[in-house]
């Protein structure tokens, strides 16, 4: 019966927000726990909306079916009507005795105890043993994909953690040109696809889908306007349509073939003779000689740079290399734990490296058994901690080994006036506090703008002194009309305007 149906999906919506609510009030101090608890939250959203889904089509009634029904029930004899339809549950259950029965009350409470255990969770084959329970990043695969494309750096898996996110050519090795190969689309694929499914992983409760099409929308409007880095559009005089590449000093000179920076302009010159510059010549040209014919036979089309298949190639790496940015800053604090854990364990033996990963998977049932034995008996002992020393307690809710406590300094105290005396234990949270907002809160409040030249710098004084210092020397290093103007003596010497008419009062010219 629909009506019957309609019903149950009443119900069932009812439990599931009830099964909600109960894992809600419940906070998991193991983060294997709150990840199984989120899933299981997830996974009763998306049957409510399915659902819901069900229920607005039954009470939109498109074949009027459920009219009909509701006629048959209320027009006739009612004793009828009802034992007909007994009968023909009756008949069904004599069809299938066995069928088992629902009971959505049991189904959407939380279980404890031995159900609890004896149930395999979910979160248990999501994640590999380095990304300890969605904590931390595992880009091992990545890391090799990356070390086998041509011409790429030779980085360590601690470097790549800090620059995999990094597409400029001076920072990966990997030019524009070499970009194209399917090898590095290959790459940059597996990297978004890697870093996308770990946020669906670590954060079930967020729509991940509408995080992406934001990201694509905003790839969209920034590739129409032109001002993707490293991806320009390149005009057939061989220039990008904005201008090439700044570089980094006055007289450096920037090669927009091989895509280098030289210090000097004499530099430059003596490399345009060798064999790299001339290839990548060549093949430049003969790639923008092919964009240019493309764009010839459609000379109607509205776009001629997108309309190319070069264009098109270069839009679908940038892409996914726009999206890894986008993801990696979403997931920086995941990105920062990841290169502590991965520095952490470097300086540990193999044999150390098992015992912590035997540790993380019993941790759990550590702590369920000490929640049934607490429901039957006190275990105050049991739940004091020995902690003379007060040392800082680990992941597993232990206190760290003392060796581990010296080595680190954790006895240390560095405090920070311009974070409001606030005190950092240990030299790596204190190095690590100049990046975080509250410091560059505090020298904002200051009024300094450029934080990157104020490191190691706690006192307000000392700040203040030295941005005072920092905007005298702009000003002094502004350029002079003097030095401008050159001069050239009976000798030949050339020399600036006021060095000249300061050597002739002086009669030395």
């Amino acid at each position: 019966m629909l009506l019957e149906e309609q019903r149950f999906l009443h119900e069932d919506l009812e439990r599931l927000e009830q099964g909600i609510a109960d894992r809600i009030s419940d906070e998991p101090k193991h983060i294997r726990d709150r990840l199984a608890r989120d899933h299981q939250i997830a996974q009763f959203l998306d049957r409510i909306s399915s659902q819901s889904s069900k229920l607005l089509s039954i009470y939109r009634d498109a074949d009027g079916s459920r009219s009909r029904e509701i006629q048959q029930i209320g027009s006739g004899d009612p004793m009828e009507e009802f034992y007909k339809q007994l009968a023909d549950i009756k008949r069904f259950h004599a069809k299938y005795p066995n069928e088992p029965v629902e009971n959505l009350e049991r189904a959407y409470r939380p279980k404890k105890g031995p159900d609890a255990e004896a149930e395999p969770s979910i979160v248990d084959t999501m994640f590999t043993g380095e990304e300890g329970f969605g904590r931390f990043f595992d880009l091992h695969a990545c890391h090799e994909m990356y070390l086998n494309l041509p011409n790429a750096k030779r980085l360590s898996y601690l470097q790549y953690l800090d620059s995999f996110d990094n597409f400029a050519p001076g920072a990966g090795g990997v030019k524009r040109a070499e970009k194209m190969t399917d090898q590095y689309f290959k790459y940059v694929g597996q990297l978004a696809l890697d870093l996308e499914t770990f946020m669906r992983k670590t954060r079930p409760l967020e729509n991940v889908d509408k995080v992406i099409a934001d990201f694509d929308k905003e790839f969209d409007s920034a590739w129409e306007r032109d001002e993707i880095a490293d991806w320009k559009r390149e005009e057939q005089n061989g220039k990008s349509s904005s201008g090439t590449r700044q570089a980094s000093t006055a007289e450096a000179v920037w090669c927009d073939d091989c895509e280098r920076e030289f210090k000097n302009e004499n530099v430059y010159k003596g490399h345009l003779s060798g064999k790299k510059h001339v290839r990548a010549a060549a093949e430049r040209a003969q790639r923008l000689q092919g964009t240019s014919e493309e764009n010839g036979d459609g000379s109607n089309h509205a776009s001629k740079g997108n309309n190319s298949t070069h264009r098109l190639k270069e839009r679908a790496i940038a892409e996914r290399e726009f999206r890894v940015k986008r993801l990696a800053s979403a997931m920086s604090t995941e990105r920062s734990d990841t290169r502590v854990n991965v520095e952490r364990k470097q300086g540990m033996t193999e044999r150390e490296r098992q015992q912590e990963l035997e540790n993380l998977f019993n941790a759990t049932t550590t702590t369920s058994n000490s929640k049934d034995a607490e429901d039957g008996e006190d275990n105050d002992d049991e739940d004091k901690i020995y902690n003379p020393l007060k040392l800082p307690l680990a992941w597993d809710g232990k206190p760290i080994p003392f060796w581990l406590y010296k080595l680190h300094g954790l006895g240390v105290e560095f405090p920070c006036e311009i974070c409001g005396n606030f005190v950092y234990m240990g030299r790596r949270a204190f190095d690590k506090h100049f990046n975080e907002a509250r410091h560059i809160y505090g020298l904002k409040c200051l009024g300094i703008t450029n934080t990157s030249l104020f490191r190691d710098i706690t006192g307000i004084d000392e700040a203040l002194r030295l941005w005072e210092k920092i905007q005298k020397d702009k000003r002094k290093d502004k350029i002079d009309d003097g030095s401008v103007v050159q001069m050239e003596d009976a000798e030949g010497n050339v020399m600036p305007e006021k060095v000249y008419y300061d050597l002739q009062k002086q009669g030395l010219l």
